[in-house]
């Protein structure tokens, strides 16, 4: 694995690389003071005495074979790991010949021997990595990753051609483009070691099939709530749905957001293998209104331990009066008691007409809120309390066909 120095071990290998072969090869004297430069295109020129060729890293993007892949034999089975940073670098090889080509055009000489050194260079080898890069980078690890870096000429559309230079803001002069690839940078992340697998269930026989899609564990499928509604109240009784419920030790597990730790209520009698239910105990002070989620805990026959099963999600409404019935308009000063109380972190808001009451402010857990409204006009008015998103429940459908409930009904004259 590499580091996040392999892209600056990467260009100064390709740069000595280039600087290396172009000045040493005998049979081409031409461009013995050639220097290779890694500048901005628009600050590479210096000498124009002499040869130069500017390699530049225009763009970095990511390797997608490598993207989610983790690095053979560092993640084994049954780990989990951040798979490794896989980038491709992209370079953009620019020539500058002699006298600016104004006696021959040397410039067309060098950038036709740097793709001929690069051609010939398809892979960077370990030992040119630690010879010409580890002397300046001497951590950055790219000679050991398991990917061998690749160095391939990549062509450059007209489109893409203008649209580089147009952003490099410098008069476009003959390029190439290369792509190098992959640096493999290792992710500092921890990876997940858990320990190894002694027995796979009791008696070591694996997971039971059957050939059915009837779950064979305890598995809740539906809460019925009392007369149809679609939230519960303290006091109610719940009926929890489900499959292979039955057993010892029956326990439901209730949580709220609120709560420091889960509640485990006993089931009432008569439970089934497919039905068990529980009655919320009428508790306003500890059992605040909004979303719980429940869960069942049951042992088996034959087991020595509580299975529990998944969850499932509802909602405690509040149980509200309000006073005065009748008031006049058009502001009017509205005391709502709800049960259970409001706890001080949890939202409340009075819905009238078209308006979104606010109480008054409150600093402990209170089971009376005041709200004020305003600019109401006469007429009668149903209203409801919602706390952490639970409505108080103003539909009475116990009766056919449901009728609103008479009791959260105000007017005002």
């Amino acid at each position: 694995m590499s580091n996040p120095v392999a892209i600056a071990a990467t260009t100064l290998t390709l740069q000595t690389i280039l600087q290396t072969a172009i000045v040493n090869d005998p049979s081409d004297t031409d461009l013995t003071d050639t220097t290779v430069t890694i500048l901005p295109p628009d600050k590479a020129r210096s000498n124009s005495s002499a040869n130069q060729l500017n390699l530049f890293l225009y763009q970095i993007l990511p390797d997608a074979a490598w993207r989610n892949m983790n690095i053979p034999n560092q993640v084994m089975p049954g780990e989990t790991g951040n798979p490794p940073l896989a980038l491709t670098l992209h370079y953009l090889i620019t020539a500058f010949g002699k006298d600016n080509d104004t006696t021959l055009p040397y410039g067309h000489h060098l950038l036709g021997k740097a793709m001929s050194v690069l051609y010939d260079h398809a892979l960077l080898g370990p030992d040119e990595i630690r010879t010409y890069a580890t002397p300046s980078f001497p951590a950055n690890n790219l000679d050991q990753q398991i990917e061998r870096v690749r160095i391939t000429l990549q062509p450059l559309t007209l489109d893409e051609i203008a649209k580089l230079w147009s952003g490099l803001v410098t008069q476009y002069r003959l390029s190439v483009g290369y792509e190098v690839s992959v640096m493999l940078i290792d992710s500092t992340q921890p990876k997940k070691t858990p320990l190894p697998v002694l027995t796979r269930g009791p008696a070591d026989k694996g997971f039971p099939s059957q050939a059915s899609l009837t779950p064979s564990l305890p598995t809740l499928s539906q809460i019925l709530f009392p007369n149809a509604q679609v939230a519960a109240r303290l006091g109610d009784t719940l009926v929890f749905n489900g499959f292979n419920l039955d057993g010892a030790d029956v326990g439901l597990v209730f949580n709220h957001p609120l709560w420091t730790s889960p509640v485990e209520i006993a089931p009432q009698p008569g439970g089934t293998a497919t039905q068990v239910s529980v009655v919320i105990p009428n508790s306003p002070a500890a059992w605040p209104a909004g979303f719980y989620t429940v869960s069942l805990m049951v042992k088996r026959t034959g087991e020595n331990y509580r299975r529990t099963t998944n969850q499932l999600s509802f909602g405690l409404a509040p149980k509200i009066t309000i006073a005065p019935i009748t008031a006049a308009g058009p502001d009017v000063t509205y005391i709502v008691t709800c049960s259970p109380e409001v706890w001080v972190r949890q939202k409340a808001v009075l819905l009238l007409s078209d308006q979104e009451l606010n109480p008054q402010p409150f600093t402990t857990q209170t089971s009376t809120l005041t709200f004020n409204a305003q600019n109401v006009s006469a007429g009668d008015y149903f209203v409801r309390l919602r706390v952490d998103g639970i409505d108080s429940l103003l539909v009475n459908r116990a009766v056919t066909p449901p009728v609103f409930d008479p009791t959260q009904k105000v007017t005002v004259t």
